[in-house]
């Protein structure tokens, strides 16, 4: 298959993921496709993440475990194992969500046969403890920029960018939320479109303490999106953020009535 051995770059930010992160690396040796790397940059944890994956690291010489000097955020330790990173693609995982063993080989023979420089894929919602199915996320088979700006569709879960094709490596920026947003609305600003695979392909693990549970912080994060960031006149960023709030009650329906008290 053509150009399908690209080396894959796994970037992971760990704090206090003690309670999942054996679940996601299992995921990843789990994977059909072997050729990566995966740099793990843990955010000064408190509790035994830090040596979990120092442990699985002695194990496989593919996993890189860093840690930064000092607590700031999923951003910056993103950005640290990005600089670190040496090949062709940037793939994204957080450590409390979970890759199905094809993830990596469905998503680079799909990168391949789209010649494409970004790709993500749909993905399954289930609680904390993995017991209760909060519906699949299926996304859309492409999406731009000006699309992006209405809805993210592209996951820290299942995006990944060719950084050759993308015009070289792309970093977050330094804000505390939504840097990954940033980073995808970046890269369609110098990438036309970004390509979707419908197939679900990883678990996105619904936690109680996820900031977007919060909606009115949220919904301050992406407005600061529109008008910090991105710099958008003020009917754009409400034009933008109208369509976002509308775009996140459908897409979190079954997440909302999960959480709702009974």
């Amino acid at each position: 298959m053509k150009n399908s051995n690209f080396k894959v770059s796994i970037v992971t930010p760990v704090f206090n993921a003690e309670n999942y992160i054996i679940d996601t690396i299992n995921s990843v040796l789990n994977q059909n496709y072997e050729n990566w790397e995966w740099l793990i940059t843990d955010d000064c944890s408190t509790d035994l993440s830090y040596d979990i994956c120092q442990s699985y690291a002695k194990k496989d010489p593919r996993i890189n475990v860093n840690r930064l000097e000092s607590n700031k955020g999923a951003g910056p330790a993103r950005n640290l194992s990005i600089q670190l990173a040496s090949g062709d693609v940037i793939a994204f995982l957080d450590a409390d969500d979970l890759w199905d063993s094809t993830f990596l080989e469905k998503s680079i023979q799909f990168m391949s046969e789209n010649n494409a420089a970004i790709v993500y894929s749909s993905y399954r919602r289930l609680s904390e403890d993995l017991t209760v199915d909060l519906g699949e996320f299926i996304v859309p088979e492409k999406t731009n920029y000006n699309r992006m700006l209405k809805t993210c569709v592209i996951s820290c879960l299942t995006g990944m960018y060719h950084i050759e094709r993308s015009g070289g490596k792309v970093y977050m920026p330094d804000v505390r939320k939504r840097q990954d947003y940033c980073l995808w609305l970046e890269l369609l600003k110098k990438v036309e479109i970004a390509h979707g695979m419908t197939d679900v392909t990883a678990t996105y693990r619904v936690c109680a303490s996820s900031v977007s549970r919060n909606k009115f912080r949220a919904a301050s994060y992406q407005w600061k999106v529109y008008r910090n960031i991105e710099s958008l006149p003020f009917y754009k960023s409400l034009y933008y953020f109208l369509n976002y709030s509308i775009y996140g009650m459908i897409k979190n329906y079954s997440i909302l009535k999960y959480r709702s008290p009974k």
